[in-house]
């Protein structure tokens, strides 16, 4: 029988690399999950019910699951080369940026930083709770870029920074897996009593919780939950229930926006009390299904603002905001208005729910059924053929008048011919054209994205390529600027996206970049070694074994 390894990845474009090492293991029965942190505890202890015999994770993750299950655990470790390609990336952000991790990242990562004379600072952490002070503090300081685990790339991006995280290779997978065969050589095989039982009792009751007396989780098999439900309150009232019935009972309770059933009986064993829970989850609300969307925790990247035009929109936008004042964002298709509006959400409304509403999709009277109790922004879609309504009327004004924030969003002017009973202020959203100062930062949070994602290669663009960009500018919205720079990065096998690359994606010729060979043949001669070293991203290695000289002939030429 194979051996059983569940691999918990802290960020999901780790499993692509997995699923690459997989089959070169074939003694192994390897599962892979995605979860950082407490959701990675909590998937590893379901796995060790389901009868996993060894676990692999990386970081504090991995540090968090070695306390919560009685298996192995094996922590991947970084490599030289996953630090290295890392920094490099970070080190091409127009701003301040910080490593910050504990000392197994930062130690690496301030030999190399020394090495290569990269412009980074190193910041070391003792625990998971010192990471949302100090973040605090380096944003205050002027930082805006922060490099290192999950949990300090998603507190980044929850303060409005951004984040980059440090992945694993294939290297670091494959001496995990090695390690996990090593491991599983010293433990006994003789597991089948234990998993069978398990078995039976998962099955039986895929949604079962087991406490003690003081109210402390012995056994969870949670199925149809991504996570315990259940607050100190639902755990208070039905041991309550309990105790006055002395028998089994059922408590009803509402959880977001789906019914809770809670079974529960009293049971002893070995002179010890436990409380046995069934949980059963209901079906979501019903208006879920007329055109709205809600989001509960939005995580956003920062928003892309260096060009006047985006700074002013911004200003504008939380003046009227904090004036609990509606807003009309004006823009043509895939011009950002929606991630603004999340991005706003996220920043400055303080936690609730943002409900998204397409009104094609929503029938008459079913407006004033939405509840409003944990709503903090609506954004309103395709509004334009009922201005008159007063069912859609009366919902604005009952979100105005209970301070929630209203974003209606549109392609084209109101007509001011039409009578609108509410004021609404235009808000124009600039195009790319308007936002030329963004462009070169909009592309790298775009690689960054899919570095981190799809673990492509690219990890900048280079001057020839950007200027394709520019001149498409005119005919291209931001949505089609990021899909453009994901082709790009997914067919890319550089580390710098070339200007081939981008015009063949663009149906263009690549343009000649030819040198203007004037004056004499020591000048012509600098301006070749200038041409070649900006072709080489200024490695000065690369460009010498190019010209046929050593780096010190190439540094003398330069300094000539």
């Amino acid at each position: 029988m194979r051996t059983r390894v569940h691999i918990i990845a802290p960020y999901e474009s780790m499993t692509t690399i997995i699923e690459e090492c997989i089959p070169l293991f074939p003694q192994l029965a390897i599962q892979v999950e995605v979860g950082d942190l407490m959701k990675g505890a909590e998937l590893a202890a379901q796995a060790e019910r389901n009868g996993a015999e060894i676990i692999i994770s990386r970081g504090g993750t991995a540090q968090l699951i070695k306390e919560a299950v009685t298996i192995p655990v094996i922590d991947v470790q970084l490599t030289g080369y996953d630090m290295i390609r890392s920094l490099t990336l970070a080190s091409q952000f127009n701003g301040l940026t910080a490593i910050v991790g504990f000392s197994n990242i930062t130690s690496g990562a301030q030999s190399i930083i020394d090495l290569m004379d990269l412009p980074l600072k190193v910041y070391t952490i003792r625990s998971s709770e010192d990471v949302a002070r100090l973040l605090l503090e380096l944003k205050a300081s002027g930082y805006r870029q922060i490099v290192g685990d999950v949990i300090t790339v998603n507190t980044a991006k929850t303060y409005g920074m951004e984040g980059l995280l440090i992945q694993s290779g294939k290297e670091s997978i494959l001496r995990a897996l090695e390690d996990a065969q090593l491991v599983y050589r010293y433990l006994s095989k003789n597991h089948a009593i234990s998993i069978i039982l398990n078995d039976l009792v998962t099955k039986e009751h895929p949604n079962l919780m087991i406490l003690d007396d003081q109210n402390e989780v012995v056994f969870e098999n949670l199925t149809d939950f991504e996570q315990n439900p259940l607050t100190d309150n639902h755990i208070y009232l039905t041991n309550t229930n309990l105790e006055f019935h002395r028998s089994k009972i059922q408590n009803v309770f509402i959880v977001d926006d789906y019914q809770l059933t809670v079974t529960a009986y009293e049971t002893a064993l070995d002179n010890k009390s436990y409380k046995v829970y069934f949980l059963e989850k209901g079906q979501p609300y019903a208006f879920a299904q007329y055109g709205i969307t809600a989001y509960n925790d939005i995580s956003m990247e920062p928003i892309v603002a260096e060009s006047p035009a985006m700074q002013a929109v911004l200003r504008n936008i939380r003046t009227l905001y904090e004036n609990h004042e509606p807003i009309y964002l004006l823009g043509e298709a895939d011009s950002g208005k929606s991630f603004l509006v999340k991005h706003i959400h996220q920043m400055y409304s303080g936690g609730g729910l943002l409900l998204q509403m397409d009104l094609t999709q929503m029938p008459p009277g079913h407006l004033h059924k939405i509840p409003l109790s944990k709503v903090r922004n609506v954004e309103i879609n395709h509004m334009e053929d009922r201005l008159e309504d007063e069912e859609l009327i009366s919902f604005i004004q009952t979100c105005l008048h209970r301070r929630i924030g209203v974003f209606i969003l549109g392609e084209q002017r109101l007509n001011p011919n039409r009578t609108l009973h509410i004021e609404l202020n235009t808000i124009i959203m600039p195009s790319l054209v308007d936002r030329q100062e963004d462009l070169a930062l909009l592309i790298q949070h775009f690689l960054s994205d899919y570095y981190q994602k799809y673990g492509t290669v690219a990890v900048k663009i280079k001057e020839e390529a950007l200027q394709l960009i520019r001149d498409q500018i005119p005919h291209m919205t931001v949505n089609q600027l990021r899909h453009l720079i994901k082709q790009a990065a997914l067919n890319e096998q550089e580390y710098v996206i070339s200007a081939s690359t981008l015009s063949h994606l663009l149906g263009q010729q690549p343009s000649s970049n030819t040198m203007k060979l004037n004056g004499t043949l020591k000048e012509i001669e600098k301006e070749i070694i200038q041409y070649v070293l900006q072709e080489e991203n200024n490695n000065q290695s690369k460009a010498a074994d190019r010209l046929g000289i050593n780096r010190a002939t190439l540094w003398r030429k330069l300094k000539e």
